[in-house]
């Protein structure tokens, strides 16, 4: 079992930053897949960013919309995976969410393949 508590999440201006942060307990952090997803209302959940979990270095993946404004990292020593959010628009508006894989699971941008969720933190962007 993997329990998942994100943090960071707040009301802020448009152009401003916000860092995310989920803090992971149970088994085998570094051996997880990790991402990031949001939910707006009206909308589905829609994938934001991923990180591989770092056997040969870590792969990132970003949703196009916030690629160059977002960036996903982790710390396996605390098993904390981030979410640095720069540029922010109202259109980022959304609950966002912490998702981890199974063991050795693969860095991918759907959310049927992540086994473990957080209970996801308020993001808002006022313009």
């Amino acid at each position: 079992q993997v329990q998942l508590v994100e943090s960071g999440g707040g009301l802020v201006q448009a152009g401003g930053s916000l860092r995310l942060s989920c803090v992971a307990s149970g088994r085998a952090f570094s051996s997880r897949a990790m991402g990031w997803f949001r939910s707006a209302p009206g909308k589905e959940r829609e994938f934001v960013a991923t990180i591989s979990n770092g056997g040969g270095g870590f792969n990132t993946y970003y949703a196009d919309s916030v690629k160059g404004r977002f960036t996903i990292s982790r710390d396996n020593a605390k098993s904390t995976l981030y979410l640095q959010m720069n540029s922010l628009k109202p259109d980022d508006t959304a609950v966002y969410y912490c998702a981890a894989g199974g063991l050795w699971s693969t860095a991918v941008p759907v959310a049927g393949e992540y086994a473990y969720w957080g209970q996801g933190t308020q993001v808002t962007v006022s313009s």
